[in-house]
């Protein structure tokens, strides 16, 4: 089936479904020599892993991922890399009085259509479960982008529902996005987020919102022209986020309300660099990074399956009330964000292995100094 593989050099391909035997991913394109343990990754998966806290779904899975091939004495040997989490928490059973049901706002009908049949449970391969191989493979990646090119990612819930921080994403470290369980590091905010998400928890009702996405250190050049640009990467990266409704980078749609002589950023030469006075454009111009920090926003709409009931129709088409069961998070943002640190991962890296592949004067890479392109 098309549409589970991304990257061009460096391609990851996803399987697995939700309450089936394991979700796993198979990475082809990781240059040799990359040092990188199980714990590494395990760390990265134990983020985006469910029975976090109170506001997350309570299925317990500890997510342990298996290195069954690609990597030998802890470094990767440039073959394919599978890795793969078996499902422990499964319950088939919670999902069976769904199977001839259509839940509003899921995939259940769009599958139905495609293929004729679906796998109803916990949505099988539409399901949030999936995006565990993205995270065990961006896990390498941002391991590889930190050594080499000290390039930085992290991400944040910026805004839930209402309620929204107004942090520079300059000042954020990824300390003070770990000390709250929602994943915002400002405190004020942090705490009126969860008190929101506890009120909709109780109602039986999800929620939505903001995460930002920050990508710091990464050098100019990186991207391609036209239809692979670094953006529309990063974008269609995102999208491809179960939930995600939004993406803009820079000034995004801000920018309607601003002209031109604001929102252009003068270029200026300081301590031996090019550096922009401003950065409006989000660290990337024709599609191609600037050398300043890329940010952008990814919006999540609320979680689908809620147990307030709703009106719905089965595949006879007759209309039913649905109450959904099952345990499902109130709002995803907080196990997301490991998710869009993933995704920006991935896209980097395989632009890198890019640029590095046509350019005769790029060195290779022997030890954790940084490259300059």
């Amino acid at each position: 089936m098309a549409g589970n593989s991304m990257g061009s050099l460096f391609k990851i391909t996803t399987c697995g479904e939700s309450h089936g035997g394991a979700v796993g991913v198979i990475i082809d394109g990781c240059p040799a020599g990359v040092e990188i343990s199980v714990h590494e990754i395990q760390q990265e998966l134990d983020r985006r892993k469910p029975g976090q806290s109170s506001i997350t779904s309570p299925r317990r899975e500890q997510d342990e991922i298996h290195i069954l091939s690609g990597i030998f004495e802890g470094k990767t040997t440039g073959t394919p890399i599978l890795l793969l989490s078996y499902n422990a928490d499964i319950r088939p059973e919670d999902y069976e009085a769904l199977k001839n049901t259509y839940r509003p706002s899921h995939a259940d009908y769009t599958y139905q259509m495609k293929y004729g049949r679906r796998d109803f449970r916990g949505s099988g391969r539409a399901s949030a479960r999936e995006t565990l191989g993205r995270v065990a493979a961006g896990a390498i990646a941002k391991k590889y982008l930190k050594k080499y090119l000290n390039i930085e990612i992290l991400s944040y819930v910026e805004q839930v529902g209402a309620v929204k921080s107004d942090m520079d994403y300059k000042r954020v470290s990824i300390d003070a996005i770990e000390s709250s369980i929602i994943r915002c590091p400002d405190p004020a905010a942090s705490d009126k987020m969860i008190a929101l998400i506890e009120q909709v928890k109780k109602e039986g009702d999800s929620i939505g919102g903001i995460i930002k996405g920050v990508i710091r250190n990464v050098p100019a050049g990186l991207g391609e022209p036209v239809f692979d640009k670094l953006s529309a990467d990063l974008g269609k990266a995102m999208l491809s986020i179960n939930a995600v409704k939004g993406f803009e980078i820079g000034s995004g749609f801000n920018c309607i309300e601003m002209q031109g002589s604001k929102h252009n950023d003068p270029f200026i030469f300081e301590n031996e660099k090019v550096k922009m006075k401003t950065n409006h454009a989000g660290g990337i111009l024709g599609g191609i990074s600037t050398g300043e920090d890329i940010y952008f926003r990814v919006a999540f709409k609320p979680v689908s399956t809620i147990s307030k009931k709703q009106e719905t129709i089965n595949q006879n088409n007759e209309t039913v009330e649905l109450e959904a069961a099952g345990r499902h998070d109130p709002c995803v943002l907080p196990r997301a964000v490991p998710i869009v640190d993933a995704m920006s991962a991935l896209v980097l890296m395989d632009h890198f292995l890019r640029h590095r592949a046509y350019d005769v004067n790029m060195p290779a890479i022997q030890s954790a100094d940084a490259v300059t392109l």
